[in-house]
């Protein structure tokens, strides 16, 4: 029986970095969709799919959101690239369904997000049937992880539902069958297990590719959302793959079919080479002017604020965490705040220019002010201890469950309003052994305000202690504005404020 083949590149969470740059400077890196689109050879037996999450998280992404007010230019650069199919990612949802509307109205490509349905109607973006110059039939399914509804503001999902990714993904596979030769989803989520171990990671729904390599039985399973490489292999009969996160890599997987066998195999490319010049020279002024717009200077800092490992800062505190919360005090007027960082923190320079702030604060979150009491400020205080733990030696290193499935510093808290102390060396649930506001320790039942990200209000990281409490205020406007408002306020005479914690025994640390 003949063997019909074809190919398929894959990209995930590229967070607006197209060019090769990382924006930290104006220097080329190996990085970027275009990096990696000039890698792709595309015939008639090619599909060119990416696993959502296109439009924010770079300072592009926010300069075309802010100063452009449309996301059709990102549509042209991946029709530039020759995609033939998308899934949406949670983070496409950050600016609203108008916003995301004018980069679909523009994509050439096919967006299939089963589990996005139109309020009191069908499905906005239903699975389509492909067909290649082989003759093969691909069924192509997408769906995003239900956990939107849990990240995003309600005003931005107007007109659309999210439903539950495997029941969607289900019935869609169900209609397939039968229909085409091959069948493959794009999920924007991850693994909730180890698939070297099967060891469970997350008891959580935000990541179910593992149930649904388990529960359904595509042939391909393409994965994103965790930013970590999954090299392609087989689970549960389903072959998986993922790419890591901002156009640092992308896979090529090939495929054979004769008849009702099918083998599948992948490499993971690493971006490089040069990019297509007629490529940066059609967006060159777009490109050009988010440069300019980055270098403007916003304000001045007593010192500058360098980052550290982040075990170093957990441990031993952070002033670029120290002015988040500022900030959030500052905007709220409550009487605690809480605040966290990226994975990958790169500080403040003295003189801080917007491209600055943007890196440092990358997220379009918006602010909450809830009343809680005593009893949940420990709670959290406690969910925050638990990243920290010990090697036999007695080094203090970050805790598996704050690396596994994902690598996720960000869900590490840092507090300013209240001092307080971990001893690590108690057991996890019972390691805040200080906690006073004003010099009084706190009681069970005392009640305060505390200003929070729209992350962590919603419990996301561990900290469901967070989601039964009042609402006191919503502040709407993204903190990286109310940062910039920040600056402008206090010019060249920035207050200092630090967090007062400690962390013990005192770290012996491998950094």
């Amino acid at each position: 029986m003949e063997t019909k083949n074809f190919t398929i590149y894959f990209t995930s969470d590229l967070h607006g970095y197209i060019y090769p740059t990382d924006y930290r400077s104006r220097e080329e890196r190996d990085i970027g969709l275009f990096k990696c689109a000039s890698q792709f050879q595309k015939d008639g037996n090619t599909l060119i799919i990416d696993g959502g999450d296109i439009l924010q998280g770079s300072p592009l992404g926010a300069y075309c959101h802010d100063t452009l007010g449309d996301a059709s230019r990102f549509a042209e650069m991946m029709n530039r690239c020759g995609y033939d199919y998308v899934t949406l990612g949670n983070h496409d949802f950050n600016y609203g369904m108008a916003y995301l509307d004018t980069y679909l109205n523009a994509l050439h490509a096919r967006c299939v997000c089963e589990n996005v349905r139109w309020d009191g109607a069908g499905v906005r973006f239903p699975a389509r049937i492909h067909t290649l110059e082989n003759g093969l039939q691909i069924g192509i399914v997408g769906i995003v992880t239900d956990y939107v509804n849990i990240w995003e503001r309600p005003e931005h999902l107007s007109g659309v539902t999210v439903n539950d990714p495997i029941p969607a993904a289900r019935a869609a596979l169900e209609a397939l069958k039968g229909q085409v030769d091959v069948t493959l989803c794009i999920y924007h989520g991850g693994f909730e297990r180890d698939l070297a171990t099967g060891r469970v990671l997350s008891t959580t729904h935000e990541n179910v590719a593992y149930r649904l390599c388990q529960e359904l039985d595509f042939d391909i399973l393409l994965t994103g959302h965790q930013h970590m490489t999954v090299h392609g292999q087989t689970v549960c009969g389903t072959f998986v793959v993922q790419p890591t996160d901002r156009g640092q890599e992308f896979l090529r997987i090939r495929a054979a079919v004769s008849g009702e066998e099918k083998r599948f195999t992948s490499e993971t490319v690493p971006a490089g080479g040069v990019c297509r010049r007629e490529w940066l020279a059609e967006f060159a002024q777009m490109e050009h002017g988010a440069q300019d717009w980055l270098d403007q200077v916003v304000g001045h800092l007593p010192h500058p604020l360098l980052p550290d490992t982040p075990l170093r800062m957990a441990a031993e505190g952070s002033g670029l965490a120290d002015l988040f919360n500022a900030v959030q005090l500052w905007a709220s007027g409550a009487r605690l705040s809480v605040s966290s960082l990226a994975n990958d923190v790169a500080g403040l320079p003295q003189v801080v220019r917007r491209r600055d702030l943007l890196i440092a604060y990358p997220y379009t979150n918006t602010l909450s002010v809830l009343e809680i009491t005593g009893a949940v400020l420990r709670q959290a205080m406690e969910r925050s201890a638990e990243y920290f733990t010990r090697n036999d030696d007695g080094t203090v290193r970050v805790s598996d469950c704050f690396l596994e499935p994902k690598v996720e510093h960000y869900n590490y808290d840092y507090y300013m309003g209240v001092s307080y102390t971990y001893d690590i060396s108690r057991p996890v649930g019972r390691r805040v052994t200080e906690m006073t506001v004003d010099g009084r320790p706190v009681a069970d039942g005392d009640v305060f305000t505390i200003c929070l990200n729209s992350y962590r209000a919603s419990g996301t990281g561990g900290y469901d202690c967070y989601t039964g409490c009042p609402v006191v205020r919503e502040i709407g406007t993204e903190m990286s504005d109310l940062i910039l408002d920040y600056f402008k306020q206090y010019g060249d005479a920035m207050p200092e404020r630090r967090g007062d914690f400690q962390v013990l025994p005192p770290m012996r640390s491998e950094g």
